[in-house]
């Protein structure tokens, strides 16, 4: 089959693993390509501000290897911007996304393309048997329990970065702060079919975890949003101006209650009703006005961050 397949590796500080993750993609890669599963691919590392020897090692391989690609950030970023970095960049017709750190298994690449082939445009894997410290492994479930509750999505672990994706997929979506982990909120937001498959995990075996416990922080935040983007993201006056013209109706009910009194000859300057009902109608107002430059902004091409504000150098062999 004459497809391109293109593998995006977030790096931070991984060079106990870099030589050994490319040795076994490469072996299930050529099992693959004598399938005619796919006819090409590329590795594309994305170095997010390392500071040991990553760099290094990426730049050894790619120097024997015209397969591999290293996108070099000038500071660490994040996963997100890692992401979006090497989706721009992607040329494969079919995407996958995975770990530095050994913990996913390459073997399962094969298995996450048939899905893709059932027709769906996203699957996302599930490290059904996690072999993580139960530390990780219950304010995890817990994020993607409520995960799955607020976006409607049947899926059991979004926080998996091993995934794969249709191009149509990763060049629609915009990921940024922890929101690589809602892509299939938004790429069901987008339209496309998503599901999951159990994948194998492993320990890791070197280097560092970089989980921290305020990473749930930041993701309960960006769950909210992504809920928000899923649900209104085409029609933001349907929240805003909810609120605002209940707010308005509340105050001008106030307000018309007051006038009535005053026409009665009732004295109502010193009444705090009046002031609350004056307040509502004001912020009932700036929420319709709120909904209406959202709108605006919706209709509008948004233009994302240029990747070269992040970027110090692209390498790829000649």
């Amino acid at each position: 089959m004459n497809r391109i397949l293109s593998i995006i590796i977030p790096v931070f500080n991984e060079e106990g693993s870099i030589k050994l993750l490319i040795d076994r993609i490469n072996e299930n890669i050529n099992k693959l390509i004598k399938k005619e599963i796919i006819s090409e691919h590329e590795i594309i590392f994305i170095s997010d501000g390392s500071t040991d020897n990553s760099e290094k090692i990426i730049k050894e391989v790619l120097s024997k290897d015209n397969h591999i690609k290293l996108i070099v950030f000038r500071a660490n970023f994040g996963k997100s911007k890692a992401l979006e970095a090497g989706f721009k960049f992607a040329k494969g017709d079919i995407v996958i996304t995975m770990d530095a750190d050994l913990q996913d298994d390459p073997k399962e690449i094969e298995r996450f393309i048939k899905k893709i082939d059932e027709g769906y445009d996203l699957v996302s894997g599930w490290k059904e048997n996690r072999l993580d410290p139960l530390e990780k492994r219950l304010p995890s479930k817990l994020f993607n329990w409520v995960t799955s509750k607020l976006s409607g999505i049947k899926i059991h672990d979004f926080n998996c970065g091993f995934k794969a994706y249709k191009k149509e997929v990763v060049k629609s979506v915009s990921v940024y702060g922890e929101f690589h982990r809602y892509i299939p909120v938004l790429a069901k937001r987008n339209g496309f079919k998503v599901s999951e498959i159990s994948v194998t995990h492993h320990k890791r075996e070197h280097g560092k975890s970089k989980f921290g416990y305020e990473r749930y922080l930041r993701g309960l935040y960006d769950a909210l949003s992504a809920w928000f983007l899923l649900k209104y993201y085409e029609k933001p006056m349907y929240f805003f101006g909810k609120i605002g013209l209940i707010l308005f109706l509340l105050g001008g009910l106030a307000c018309s209650y007051l006038t009535i009194l005053w026409f009665l000859g009732n004295s109502i300057g010193t009444r705090p009703l009046l002031t609350l009902g004056v307040m509502l109608i004001l912020i009932g107002a700036q929420f319709i006005s709120m909904g209406l430059i959202a709108n605006i902004l919706i209709d509008q091409d948004k233009k994302r961050v240029s990747d070269t504000l992040y970027i110090k150098e692209i390498c790829e062999r000649d």
